[in-house]
């Protein structure tokens, strides 16, 4: 059946996240925390372009807003987490050749307004206006 199971680069993900877990079993505290400091970074300089610009900013608000998030990766994507939960994560659009990158909050995130609310936002580039918007989710997300 045509377009049945997973593309190429799902299938590249799933490894890369099998990876993830393999390179940090057995860590604890800060061995396992400063590896996974050192995955998401990989991840950022491996970047180019607008991806590149767009996860730097994000790691830097991060840095600035919630240092006390804890970088890492999962499926290749530089993400933050508070207690091993994912709030916040970043996808670039190269990653399956989109025409945006998104920046998403996860569960963890306080992003509640009512009944629905967005969790999942499509940025094309890197200005003041994605900047003020990013850390004032952040703020709200972290609460």
């Amino acid at each position: 059946m045509a377009g049945a199971g997973f593309s190429a680069a799902e299938r590249e993900a799933m490894k890369q996240r099998a990876e993830e877990l393999r390179t940090t079993k057995g860590l604890k505290g800060a061995a396992k925390k400063a590896r996974e400091l050192e995955a998401c970074l990989d991840a950022i300089d491996a970047l180019s372009g607008t991806d590149l610009e767009l996860a730097t900013m994000l790691h830097r608000i991060v840095t600035e807003v919630a240092p006390d998030l804890t970088p890492r990766t999962m499926y290749g994507f530089p993400t933050y987490a508070r207690e091993g939960r994912t709030v916040v994560f970043f996808q670039p659009a190269s990653k399956f050749d989109t025409r945006y990158a998104t920046i998403s909050f996860d569960e963890a995130a306080a992003l509640d307004d009512g009944v629905m609310w967005a969790t999942s936002y499509a940025v094309l580039e890197a200005d003041e206006e994605v900047e003020r918007t990013v850390r004032r989710l952040l703020r709200k997300a972290v609460g």
